[in-house]
């Protein structure tokens, strides 16, 4: 059925208040847990990769997938995903944004290199600084040549206004946090790197100990052991 306030409620709005509903981690989930909370329903979110149930039955389709969840809902063994409050989610938006924004300048920056290497062009220092900018200008490149780079260089300019605002906006919204204070203690991680440690893992207090968040975040080394051979890996991550 398509989304919608009006669809939804059409199916669930008759539940007493309260009631818990639980909903896979689809596409744009974001919505349905405030829509769920408004109207005193409770919202439970399921963790994709750990509903076995679902994941390995031989008959799938949407009406098989959710008499599961309500079953595994109602025999409390629903494999559950912390559900972030809204401010955590609109923080991690906005630094998700900027990760995106700046892979994007990368990906031009990139690609000035590649057109200037076609050229056997190359200088030791960086091209985007403004002696690099002074060089390119004065690079003899063909008619073609020269617009892809001036394309480009039009391009990361325009990127470099909306990623100052939000270093800017990111910057003042953590003055004085003391999680990113004491992040920004640690070598190699600078202000930036802590906000998106503190917004990913949110409310630190639902890990139960270190060595639980470690494995959460994917640090923790794999092991495969048989009887007395145990072989450790990379990390799970």
């Amino acid at each position: 059925m398509p989304n919608g306030v009006e669809m939804v409620l059409s199916v669930i709005g008759d539940l007493p208040i309260g009631a818990p509903v639980a909903f896979e981690a689809a596409y744009g989930w974001g919505w349905l847990v405030e829509l769920l909370e408004d109207y005193g329903f409770e919202p439970h979110l399921v963790h994709p990769l750990r509903c076995k149930a679902i994941a390995f039955a031989r008959l799938k389709n949407d009406k098989v997938d959710a008499a599961t969840l309500a079953q595994l809902l109602r025999a409390n063994l629903l494999p559950e995903a912390w559900i972030a409050p809204l401010e955590v989610r609109q923080q991690r938006a906005l630094l998700r944004h900027r990760c995106q924004l700046v892979r994007l300048r990368t990906l031009l920056r990139n690609r000035v290199h590649a057109v200037l290497a076609d050229y056997g062009c190359d200088r030791s220092g960086s091209y985007f600084t403004a002696p690099g900018r002074v060089w390119l200008d004065g690079l003899g490149l063909p008619d073609s040549s020269r617009r892809v780079v001036d394309d480009l260089l039009v391009l990361m300019d325009a990127l470099k206004e909306p990623i100052d605002a939000l270093d800017q906006q990111l910057v003042a919204h953590v003055r004085g946090d003391p999680r990113v204070k004491t992040l920004t203690q640690l070598p190699g991680v600078g202000t930036l790197t802590a906000l998106v440690i503190v917004a990913e893992i949110g409310d630190i207090s639902r890990f139960p100990s270190a060595r639980k968040l470690a494995a959460w975040a994917g640090l923790t080394p794999t092991v495969r052991s048989s009887d007395m051979t145990v072989r450790h890996g990379h990390i799970s991550k």
